[in-house]
C-alpha cells in the first residue's frame, strides 16, 4: 500500500513566517483527499519573492546600440529595428509572472520500507488556477540523507487550468525517519522577464528500521541469569538432560529418587538434571565513524549491516524468552536495558527509526573506547553477556571485545565483512582483519564472519556447529 501526502498552497500574506510581499497571491489552501492517508497535511507557503530574469538585457543592448548608430549615420533601417526592440522592451516590462497557482501531491510507494529497498517518489503537480501557466519548474526536497539512484527530482513543464503533471525518481532506503519537508517551484510568464521561487512546506515521512524478523537461534554462551530459560549450564537441579547424582535429603521429591541404584545398592540417591536458565544479553553496535566502511560505494555500510543485523538477533533472543537489550560504542549514549515482551519490542522499533546515534551518516569527532568501555560497564549487569555486531576494522575494535572479555562478560562477535580484493590496500585490509579474527579466537571470544552476501542465518549456523 503507497502512502501520498498532499499539499495545497494557503493563500501569501504578510503574516506568513519567512515570506515576502511580491505582490502575488497564491490560490487559497483546500483540503483534497490523499490516496493510503488517514489524515490530509496542507501545504503552506514559507518563501514567495519575485525576481528579474535579467533575460532582456542583452536586446535592450542591442536597441540602444542600434539606435545611436542609426541617429548618427541616418539610416532609416537601423532606426526602425531599434523601434522593434523598443517594443519587446516594453512587451517584457509590463508583463509579469502569474500568481503561483499549484497544487502538489507526493506519493511514496513504501513509506516504511527495509533498509537498501528501493522506493519510487511520485510528485504530481495541478494547476488550480485559472490562467495558463506557461514556465513551471519545480525541485523537490530529497531528504539530506537520501541519494536520488535513479530519475530525476526536477521538472520542467507548463500547466493549462486544471492540468496535471508528474515526476518520478527513486531514492535507496537508510536507515531512520526521513522527512520530506520542502518542495520548490519557480513559475515564469510568457516574457519570462519575471519568475517567482515559492517555497512550499509539505508533509511526508519514510521510516527505515532494521528488520526486527527473527532469524535462527542464537547460539549463546554459558553465562546465564537466575530465570529460566534454554541455555544449558553447569548447575544441577530442575532440567531435562542428566547432570549428576547426589545422596538423598529429605524433602527431595521421589520423582527424583534414583530407584535402578536403590534396587541394586540399597542406596538412597537424587538425581540432578542440567538446569536451563535465561540468559541476559545485550546487543553492542559498533557505530563509531570508523565502522561506516563498505565495499562499494552503492553498497551498505558495514555499520548499517550490524544494526539489521542486531534487529533480526534482538527479535530471535526475545522469542526464545532470553531477556535482551541494545547498546552501542558511539559519540552519543544509546542504551536500552535487557528485558521482556512486546512492550520491549516497541521500544526497540523506536529506539532503531529515531535515535539520533543510529542516523546513516557518519558521526564526526572523536572516540575513546577505553574510555566507552568503562562507562559501559558501569551499567552492564553482572551476568550479562554481549554479542557485538562490528566489522573489526581496527584494533580498536579488538581492544573493545577483549576488555569487556577480560571484565567477566562472554562476548560473540558478529562482523559483517566490508573488505574487498580488488587494490593492494583493499586485500592488506583484509588480511588484516582476518589476523584480529584469529586473535581473538585464541583469546577465547567467538567471532562469526559473516559475509553479507551469504545471509545472517547461514552465518549463525555455521558458527553454531563450530562451537558445538
Amino acid at each position: 500500500m503507497s502512502k501520498s501526502v498532499t499539499t495545497d498552497a494557503e493563500e501569501s500574506t504578510g503574516r506568513d513566517e519567512g515570506s515576502a510581499d511580491s505582490g502575488h497571491q497564491p490560490a487559497a489552501a483546500s483540503e483534497a483527499d490523499a490516496p493510503g492517508t488517514d489524515a490530509v497535511q496542507t501545504q503552506r507557503v514559507i518563501t514567495d519573492t519575485t525576481e528579474a530574469t535579467n533575460h532582456w538585457r542583452g536586446v535592450a543592448a542591442v536597441t540602444l546600440v542600434a539606435g545611436a548608430v542609426g541617429v548618427i549615420t541616418r539610416q532609416p533601417a537601423l532606426l526602425l529595428s531599434a523601434v522593434v526592440g523598443v517594443g519587446y522592451l516594453a512587451y517584457a516590462r509590463i508583463t509579469e509572472a502569474p500568481p503561483v497557482t499549484l497544487r502538489i501531491t507526493r506519493e511514496l510507494s513504501d513509506p516504511a520500507p527495509d533498509l537498501g529497498d528501493e522506493v519510487t517518489v511520485t510528485v504530481r503537480v495541478t494547476n488550480d488556477g485559472s490562467q495558463m501557466l506557461p514556465d513551471v519548474r519545480l525541485v523537490d526536497g530529497v531528504p539530506e540523507e537520501l541519494s536520488v539512484k535513479d530519475g530525476s527530482a526536477r521538472l520542467g513543464t507548463a500547466l493549462r487550468p486544471g492540468e496535471t503533471d508528474s515526476f518520478s525518481y527513486t531514492v535507496t532506503a537508510k536507515r531512520g525517519t526521513h522527512e520530506f519537508k520542502t518542495c520548490e517551484a519557480i513559475v515564469r510568464g510568457w516574457s519570462g522577464s519575471e519568475e517567482t521561487h515559492t517555497r512550499f512546506r509539505t508533509g511526508g515521512d519514510m521510516v527505515c528500521t532494521p528488520s526486527l524478523e527473527a532469524t535462527i537461534p542464537v547460539p549463546l554462551r554459558k553465562q546465564a541469569s537466575q530465570y529460566a530459560g534454554r541455555v544449558n549450564t553447569d548447575i544441577g537441579g530442575d532440567g531435562v538432560e542428566f547432570h549428576s547424582t547426589r545422596e538423598y535429603r529429605r524433602g527431595d521429591p521421589l520423582s527424583r529418587v534414583d530407584w535402578k541404584r536403590y534396587a541394586r545398592t540399597g542406596d538412597l540417591a537424587t538425581l540432578l538434571f542440567r538446569e536451563e536458565r535465561a540468559a541476559t544479553v545485550m546487543c553492542l553496535l559498533d557505530l563509531r565513524k570508523e565502522a561506516y566502511v563498505r565495499r562499494d560505494e552503492e553498497g551498505l555500510h558495514a555499520a548499517d549491516l550490524g544494526i539489521d543485523a542486531a534487529g533480526r538477533v534482538f527479535t530471535a533472543l526475545l522469542d526464545t524468552g532470553d531477556r535482551v537489550g541494545i547498546t552501542a560504542l558511539a559519540p552519543q549514549s544509546v542504551w536500552l536495558r535487557p528485558g521482556l515482551g512486546n512492550e520491549h519490542r516497541a521500544k526497540v522499533e523506536e529506539l532503531f527509526a529515531h535515535h539520533p546515534a543510529l542516523s546513516s551518516e557518519k558521526p564526526t569527532g572523536y572516540f575513546s573506547v577505553t574510555l566507552g568501555v568503562r562507562n559501559l560497564r558501569k551499567r552492564l549487569p553482572g551476568d550479562a553477556q554481549l554479542v557485538f555486531f562490528t566489522p573489526l576494522c581496527d584494533d580498536d575494535a579488538v581492544q573493545a571485545a577483549r576488555l569487556l572479555h577480560a571484565h567477566g562478560h562472554k562476548v560473540t562477535i558478529v562482523s559483517p565483512d566490508a573488505t574487498d580484493r580488488e587494490t593492494i590496500g583493499q586485500r592488506i585490509a583484509r588480511v588484516e582483519r582476518r589476523n584480529r579474527i584469529t586473535e581473538l579466537r585464541q583469546g577465547g571470544i567467538r567471532v562469526i564472519d559473516w559475509d553479507p552476501e551469504e545471509g545472517l542465518a547461514n552465518a549463525l549456523a555455521r558458527g553454531s556447529r563450530r562451537w558445538a
